[in-house]
C-alpha cells in the first residue's frame, strides 16, 4: 500500500511516520505546500456541509452519522468530483504550479 497525504505538520510528525513504517505502509513523495488536488478533500467538505443540527455526542454516534451522510452522497456528486480533476490539473499546470481557484 501506498498513502499520498499533503504534507502537513500533523501527517509528517515522528510518530506518524514510525506509525506507518512499522505498518510497511510506504509514503508517496509529495512536495510540501503543492496543490491539493485530492478529490476525497471534496468529500469531507460534502460531510462538513451536511452536518447535523445536534452534533453527535460520541466517536460511536460520529462513525454512525458518517456512514449515514456517506450513504447520502449521490453517486452524480461524486462522478462530478472525479470530471473535474482534469480541469483542476489543467488549471495547476497552467499556473505552475501556484495558486488556482482550486
Amino acid at each position: 500500500m501506498t498513502l499520498q497525504h499533503d504534507n502537513a505538520t500533523s501527517h509528517t510528525d515522528r510518530s506518524v511516520r514510525d506509525f506507518l513504517q512499522d505498518r510497511n505502509v510506504s509514503v508517496l513523495p509529495w512536495p510540501a505546500k503543492s496543490p491539493d488536488l485530492n478529490p476525497i478533500e471534496h468529500v469531507w467538505d460534502l460531510l462538513d456541509r451536511s452536518a447535523r443540527v445536534i452534533p453527535p455526542r460520541n466517536v460511536r454516534e460520529l462513525a454512525g452519522v458518517l456512514v449515514e451522510e456517506w450513504g447520502n452522497i449521490s453517486q452524480h456528486e461524486l462522478a462530478n468530483l472525479m470530471q473535474s480533476m482534469r480541469r483542476k490539473c489543467t488549471a495547476v499546470l497552467n499556473a505552475a504550479g501556484g495558486h488556482t481557484r482550486y
